[in-house]
């Protein structure tokens, strides 16, 4: 299991209002523009050594919100700070000497990595572009690095299509590492692997975040997964931020009824504990569509603790306790 949450010391990553609408109604003749507001302000700040979870159901924007911190997408509003600096507004040109100091982790390990690089190529490409080593040098950062990861150093001639899913997300792994970055994004590493695998995946990542000194934001659609690993969870919803505390304290007293719904739909082993605890909380409906958010909170359609200030004003992402902060008119479970 992790550590506690680090001291907040320094800060490595900071995001401010950071907004993508991408446009959806292409007619030449539209009367109106639509847009699907995928992030639609959010604000966050991640901090040297601690794994950030972000959590939310499919669709809520969480992968959007990784793409654009890595400046894999040019945000609509809004700026992305690593370490001090804006990097959100940058040319690719002045982005590349940055490139080296944040990586990503992505979610298919099946289609993330080139069929036709062999092992060697795929690791040893990052090297090659960022930096000048000889050919033993190459070699022995590769099988380096794929130690580190758990695969054998001899299995570097091979193609990606002889390796199952673990082994493929553990080349991505060690391509994510090769130039010793500050910060990781794990956009859903081990949602397409076996259970089994991703207890393993989990375990590696723990282990290499102590080795490298490493920051992680961790994207998943799994609380489990996020309870394993995280030090801090964030709850979207509808490209908002609607919660954000420390594990221990959102699994303990989740404040935000969304959260709430989603801490109740997990499995547990007496469904008589299920139906006189959680029955009132559990998720109806689905989540409205983007393109069209409902007014005031987003979640109101589907909260039972809805009341009609939530269906008029748009509740402000607050700090209600120490280091715990709600998007919420009317909090749960607060002191």
């Amino acid at each position: 299991m992790v550590n506690s949450i680090p001291v907040k010391t320094e800060e490595i990553l900071t995001v401010k209002n950071l907004k993508k609408h991408f446009a959806v109604n292409h007619q030449l003749f539209a009367k109106k523009k639509e847009f699907l507001k995928a992030v639609d302000g959010v604000d966050l700040s991640v901090y040297k050594g601690e794994t950030l979870g972000i959590v939310g159901e499919s669709g809520c924007g969480k992968s959007t919100l990784g793409n654009l911190i890595m400046g894999l997408l040019q945000p609509t509003e809004g700026e992305v700070y690593f370490n001090g600096v804006e990097i959100s507004k940058m040319k690719e040109k002045d982005l590349k000497k940055y490139r080296v100091e944040y990586q990503m982790i992505f979610q298919d390990p099946f289609s993330s990595l080139n069929p036709r690089m062999r092992v060697f190529d795929l690791i040893a490409e990052p090297l090659i572009t960022h930096k000048k080593l000889s050919r033993k040098e190459l070699e022995g950062e590769v099988h380096r690095l794929m130690v580190d990861v758990g695969l054998d150093p001899s299995y570097t001639s091979r193609f990606p299509h002889e390796f199952s899913g673990g082994q493929r997300q553990r080349i991505g792994i060690a391509r994510a590492l090769a130039l010793k970055p500050k910060l990781i994004i794990c956009d859903e590493p081990v949602s397409a692997l076996d259970v089994s695998i991703q207890a393993q995946i989990l375990n590696l990542l723990n282990d290499l975040q102590q080795k490298y000194d490493l920051t992680y934001i961790f994207i998943s659609h799994g609380l489990p997964a996020l309870r394993h690993i995280s030090d801090r969870i964030g709850v979207m919803y509808l490209g908002n931020m609607v919660e954000l505390t420390t594990k221990d304290e959102l699994f303990k007293k989740p404040m935000h009824p969304y959260t709430n719904g989603l801490l109740a739909s997990l499995p547990i082993s007496d469904p008589r504990l299920r139906n006189a605890k959680t029955a009132d909380v559990i998720l109806e409906g689905d989540m409205p569509s983007p393109v069209n958010p409902p007014s005031g909170c987003k979640f109101h359609t589907r909260c039972p603790f809805a009341q009609d200030k939530c269906k008029v004003d748009v509740p402000d992402f607050e700090e209600k306790e120490e280091g715990h902060f709600v998007a919420c008119h009317f909090p749960l479970h607060q002191d």
